[in-house]
């Protein structure tokens, strides 16, 4: 089962998005926060992360820099999104692919999917 974490600070986006991951056969981990991120990360070894771009404490972007600074997760497939067209600047920090808000929660099996490689 492929583990995945959403770091989100819309808890109702996340609950929706969680439920319709599970339904599709992914774990589901959350972070609120991006200073929380690499810390839940080293614990659960999600296989890939998708991170929004404004968080409360921080930018997505940041967490992005951080994650491809740790050398454990310096190739985990990062999806970035944003209700911002950013991707130029998100590509940059790191992230593999960029979504804008609002999007279909149910593309996002495919988006990563082709992220891992299935």
């Amino acid at each position: 089962m492929t583990k995945v974490m959403l770091v989100d600070d819309d808890q109702t986006m996340v609950s929706l998005m969680q439920t319709l991951l599970e339904l599709d056969g992914y774990e589901v981990v959350t972070a609120r926060t991006g200073t929380e991120v690499v810390a839940k990360a080293e614990a659960e070894r999600p296989q890939i992360m998708m991170i929004d771009f404004h968080l409360t404490d921080m930018e997505g972007v940041e967490v992005v820099r951080e994650l491809r600074a740790h050398p454990v997760f310096a190739n985990l497939p990062i999806l970035m999104a944003s209700g911002l067209d950013v991707r130029e600047e998100v590509m940059a920090a790191g992230a593999n692919e960029f979504i804008v808000k609002p999007f279909d929660p149910g593309d996002l099996p495919i988006i990563f999917n082709r992220l891992l490689g299935s």
